[in-house]
């Protein structure tokens, strides 16, 4: 048997206290540049026969903040504050992807305690695989057939991935520190951080700089179809604001106002969840994700996009009509959810309350009527708004007389098998969310989502519909930060980072 290696790290930094939160990002960024760039270099070598005599490991930077104070602060605030005194840890990745958000983060800490921030070198490992931005053997041109010694000895040599680290036990109030261990910062360490990253392009082929900070899931190619040309138009027109428009595979094009021009090529295959951005300065414009059918999905990409942070995420797509005084084209803003997919059941019991949430739920409806022309009582011709049934089965219209019970018990006034995830989901990682659906089919009064059924249905509601989410968004871009991440989404305990 082989003696353990020992270990090769590279040249400490200093942990220093900034009272700055620029010059105390630019140290994470220094530090992370720095300790990457040291993996990536032995990695290579390595990828080339060259295997190191010791075992090479470098660390995530990391943000602390120390108070011995339990004096109140401004209560009104959502975040930018610790519980209480002690000590407070995260460690970071990706401090150029999120440098106006560390920023804004850590000036608030030493604001709002009045003392500073010290950044130092975590005792958190860089997985080699996450020293490069998307994918380690596309980035290093690795043979497909490495040798036999360089397979052998990779997790011999190099920290890996390790995915029983990467929970969300801070998030699901699960995780039991250690005596002596530092309270966290953030909801995400920076392992957790990384590798939903890189399942980002994989899902939506397109790369997590582009992500912007508001947010459409949709449940149809129809609205990806529109948000394109939308997109397009308004960087054909020169308006100001949108910098560019990106596509799966990177296509980028840009403003006529800036140049103009597209760069880029499609992949050759569609992603799973393809993505669209258009972009604004400071990530302020807005993401469309196709997420297909299903909770599963939901779960999946809103798992990985709240590593982002977003501001807001909004569900806008189909569903089936539960009352038969609706009509196809109406609209139903939920209020509440019965949760019947089960995929956030262990993390979520079924008995936590997913409450609406008052701006997000007024940025709707004042879109719906900004929109379609309608106001007051009159708006009740087209919209509905109840509580959404999310199920699991996607044929639970024949699945017999105790589903249409339970979805009568519950006043459901429309199902799909989307939005009860992502508003969970949101509830669960502290994004404002909101839901706003149009009724496509009914199929308890016969009106069944067939071929043929549903064309006038789908070519004169899919770009209002769209034009209603896209309002309300812009709408919530124009509230404060502090009032869009309200105070209800917060635990008892909270951690001080949005």
């Amino acid at each position: 048997m082989r003696p353990p290696l020992t270990v090769q790290l590279p040249q400490p930094f200093p942990t220093e206290t900034f009272t700055d939160a620029s010059a105390a990002v630019a140290r994470l960024e220094e530090i992370y540049e720095r300790n990457t760039a040291f993996l990536r270099g032995h990695f290579e070598a390595y990828a080339n026969g060259v295997v190191p005599a010791t075992r090479i490991r470098a660390t995530y930077p990391f943000v602390r903040l120390t108070t011995a104070s339990h004096a109140r602060l401004d209560s009104r605030l959502a975040y930018g504050f610790v519980a209480g005194p002690g000590v407070h840890e995260t460690s970071v990745t990706r401090p150029d992807l999120f440098r106006s958000y560390l920023t804004e983060q850590i000036r608030l800490l030493i604001e709002n305690h009045g003392v500073p921030v010290e950044i130092g070198e975590s005792a958190e490992p860089i997985p080699v695989h996450f020293a490069y931005r998307r994918d380690i053997n596309i980035e290093t041109a690795l043979p497909h057939h490495e040798s036999p010694l360089v397979t052998r000895a990779l997790r011999d040599v190099f920290d890996a991935p390790d995915l029983a680290a990467m929970d969300d036990a801070i998030a699901d109030g699960t995780l039991e520190l250690k005596p002596g261990m530092p309270e966290p910062l953030s909801l995400f360490r920076a392992a957790r951080v990384d590798y939903s990253l890189r399942r980002l392009y994989h899902y939506t082929g397109t790369d997590p700089d582009h992500f912007q900070n508001f947010v459409i899931f949709t449940n149809y190619q129809f609205y990806v179809d529109a948000f394109a040309d939308w997109g397009r138009q308004q960087l054909a027109s020169g308006q100001a604001g949108p910098e560019a428009f990106v596509e799966p595979g990177n296509v980028i094009t840009r403003n006529v106002s800036l140049g103009g021009g597209t760069t880029g090529a499609a992949p050759a295959r569609t992603p799973q969840m393809p993505a669209l951005h258009l972009v604004e300065p400071g990530h302020q414009g807005i993401t469309l994700i196709n997420i297909g059918t299903g909770p599963s999905n939901a779960r999946n990409v809103t798992d990985h996009i709240a590593v982002l942070r977003p501001h807001a995420w909004l569900m806008v797509g189909h569903c089936a009509g539960l009352r038969n005084t609706q009509r196809l084209g109406d609209y139903v803003l939920a209020h509440g959810y019965v949760r019947e997919d089960h995929v956030l059941d262990q993390e979520l019991p079924p008995w936590v309350p997913i409450p609406a949430l008052a701006e997000v739920q007024v940025a709707l409806e004042e879109a719906v009527e900004a929109v379609t022309g309608y106001s007051g009582f009159e708006l009740k011709r087209v919209m509905r708004t109840g509580t959404v049934a999310s199920v699991d089965n996607r044929n639970w219209e024949i699945s017999g007389p105790a589903v249409i019970r339970r979805l009568s018990q519950s006043r459901a006034v429309a199902l799909d098998m989307e939005s009860a995830a992502i508003a969970a989901n949101g509830y669960r990682f502290r994004v404002p969310y909101g839901t706003l659906l149009c009724v496509s089919d009914k199929p308890l009064h016969g009106e069944i989502k067939l071929a043929g059924m549903a064309g006038n249905f789908y070519r004169q509601r899919v770009g209002q519909h769209l034009q209603i989410g896209l309002k309300a968004l812009e709408l919530l871009k124009h509230q404060e930060s502090e009032r869009l991440h309200s105070r209800k989404l917060r635990s008892f305990a909270e951690v001080a980072f949005q």
